[in-house]
């Protein structure tokens, strides 16, 4: 049997999720009811904005986490190229 992975930051990602949960079905129920464009177009941005960030913190997470089990100890100089990767990986 498979162990389950998980980390740290998963409790509060799942919270993120259902907060954008939250926030597509008021916009559905919104639609539905015939509200303005312009509230919808700011739920819908709330919606987006809970997702981009529930998907930032699970891939900064697996890469300081996963990552780091993965490469295993390392010189400065290759250690240099893994913390650049999960640098650069935060512009994703």
């Amino acid at each position: 049997m498979k162990t389950p992975h998980r980390h740290q930051s998963h409790p509060a990602i799942v919270n993120r999720l259902k907060r954008a949960r939250g926030h597509l079905e008021k916009v559905i129920s919104m639609i539905e009811s015939g509200e303005d464009c312009l509230a919808l177009a700011q739920q819908l941005q709330a919606v987006e904005s809970a997702v981009a960030n529930a998907k930032t913190t699970l891939i900064e997470d697996h890469l300081d986490h996963c990552l780091d089990d993965v490469v295993g100890p390392l010189d400065a100089e290759k250690r240099r190229g893994i913390d650049e990767l999960k640098k650069i990986a935060k512009y994703l």
